[in-house]
């Protein structure tokens, strides 16, 4: 795990090595923190317990971006007892889906307190209760029903999920009756934030403003050329399961297109 980096006043972003995943706190009042999306390993979430208790900070509050294994972790060092919100989709399906995601985190990162994870508080709210910065949640169903982007206007910080990213494609959630329509309705929520400075993807590398106008660029131009249903390459297929999943995406909207 990569140490906290301060992104902004009172931001904090670490990387893990799994996935390139990015987990962000939020600095509150009184030595209090808002901890999105922990990952990954079990030594990953104890060391961001541990640096969080060597700077005086926290958990009051925990945000789980979307209702995948890897981003409803949690840990008895980061407080059994904290509430950990996601939107109301999202916590309907991570307890709807509760055996799949165990098995997912059994199979990838054992060793998890599983009686901890995956344990949401629905958010009907349009911001995070806590004692703290307003953190503003965007909800969408781009790459999972119920996707939570969190938008901080004090610094202009958008934590997009899994989102944006610049080493993943798009990847489309097709137990939605419109996979490729959802997820650009959720690219168009995101573009239309105002004043987004920092952008923090759930995997990946942060970048600034011009970056985040870029990505959205990138994703759509993806999604343009995956509904045109003609073979194409990106970039950041670099890796084989990339190349796979890319593979099943067009088949699956040739498969769709031709039903």
């Amino acid at each position: 795990m990569q140490r906290f980096r301060e992104l902004a006043p009172g931001v904090l972003v670490a990387t893990a090595e799994m996935y390139t995943t990015t987990s962000t706190v939020v600095a509150g009042g009184a030595g209090g923190c808002l901890l999105v999306d922990p990952a990954v390993t079990v030594a990953e979430v104890a060391g961001l317990a541990a640096d969080l208790a060597g700077a005086g900070l926290t958990p009051r509050a925990g945000f789980a971006t979307h209702p995948h294994w890897d981003h409803v972790l949690w840990s008895g060092e980061l407080g059994a007892e904290v509430p950990r919100y996601a939107s109301a989709a999202a916590v309907r399906t991570a307890e709807r889906e509760r055996a799949g995601l165990i098995s997912g985190v059994e199979e990838a990162a054992p060793g998890h307190d599983l009686d901890l994870f995956g344990r949401l508080v629905p958010l009907t709210a349009e911001v995070i209760p806590w004692d703290g910065p307003a953190a503003q949640v965007i909800v969408h169903d781009g790459h999972a029903a119920g996707h939570g982007a969190i938008f901080l206007p004090g610094t202009g910080v958008l934590l997009a999920g899994d989102m944006l990213s610049d080493i993943e494609i798009p990847m489309l959630d097709f137990d939605e009756p419109d996979a490729a329509g959802s997820y650009r309705a959720g690219l168009e929520r995101l573009a239309a934030v105002p004043g987004v400075r920092w952008l923090v993807p759930g995997h990946g590398h942060v970048t600034d403003g011009a970056g985040f106008r870029q990505r959205l660029a990138a994703d759509q131009r993806y999604l343009d050329q995956l509904t045109a249903g003609r073979p194409f390459e990106d970039p950041r297929c670099a890796a084989d399961w990339l190349r796979e999943l890319h593979a099943a995406q067009l088949q699956a909207i040739l498969e769709t297109e031709s039903s």
